[in-house]
């Protein structure tokens, strides 16, 4: 069974969206805008891709998987650094995290024989993988920057006695790491209870068994668990070494009381 959506039914849904906005005025919230460009640039940005993703699985390539991916990891690495500007040289940490989370997680999932290497299943899980390895990268490398601003006398003292920028940012980097895992371990904690995830929902909807589409998403769930383990640790433990020189010294950040006053 497969689910036919007429364009009629998807712009029906904008009665939705109608409410957010006038929600947003009634309480004079400003969103009016953003939720306009937010549904225009869903609408142009899913309808492009739906082509590209539809032309990859006709004409079958892994070849046209793998440049895919390697798209979405470029473009989830700028959007995660704009999100981390305040992480000093961030870019290549969150660049090689989404990397690695999403070959390692690939990879594994291949070789246990859990889906087939064929493109109808390693670019939607690709894009799940990457699109969560980004967002704890994000959240990550955020809570770095605002744990080096609010310890820094703290991070000097410990520079002062002696210890090397690995020791004297260690805990921060601990932090940083839980702060990037823990919504998704969260969410994995509620998943059947507080919500149903969109890959049951979609099973559901498209005339899949539930056992079978339970099953599928707890596969999901559990290889999203470990895509962002990997790529926030990876942009957490690399990522700490641009606050501070070579010679193990804490950098200048912008905004820090000491420089604002000076």
């Amino acid at each position: 069974m497969s689910i036919d959506v007429s364009l009629l039914e998807v712009f029906g849904s904008l009665a939705l969206v109608a409410v957010a906005a006038g929600i947003s005025i009634w309480r004079r919230a400003e969103l009016e805008q953003d939720l306009g460009i937010a549904v225009l640039r869903s609408f142009l940005q899913l309808s492009a891709v739906g082509y590209v993703i539809q032309a990859i699985f006709d004409s079958d390539s892994l070849l046209l998987v793998v440049a895919l991916l390697a798209v979405m990891v470029g473009f989830g690495s700028w959007t995660a650094h704009s999100r981390a500007r305040e992480v000093p040289g961030a870019l290549v940490p969150i660049a090689l995290g989404l990397t690695a989370a999403a070959a390692i997680t690939l990879g594994l999932v291949l070789a246990l024989d859990v889906f087939d290497a064929k493109p109808r299943y390693l670019v939607p899980v690709g894009g799940m993988v990457i699109g969560n390895a980004m967002t704890a990268a994000a959240v990550a490398l955020n809570r770095l920057a605002d744990d080096v601003r609010s310890q820094r006398l703290r991070i000097e003292a410990t520079l002062a006695l002696g210890a090397t920028s690995a020791e004297a940012a260690q805990g921060l980097v601990t932090r940083s790491l839980r702060s990037g895992m823990i919504p998704l371990v969260d969410s994995t904690k509620t998943t059947g209870i507080v919500f149903f995830p969109g890959t049951m929902v979609g099973m559901l909807l498209a005339g899949a068994e539930p056992i079978d589409a339970v099953r599928l998403q707890l596969i999901l769930l559990w290889t999203l668990m470990g895509s962002v383990a990997i790529s926030a640790v990876i942009a957490t433990s690399l990522g700490y070494r641009g606050f501070f020189t070579p010679a193990h010294q804490l950098r200048e950040l912008p905004g820090d009381p000491e420089k604002a006053g000076a």
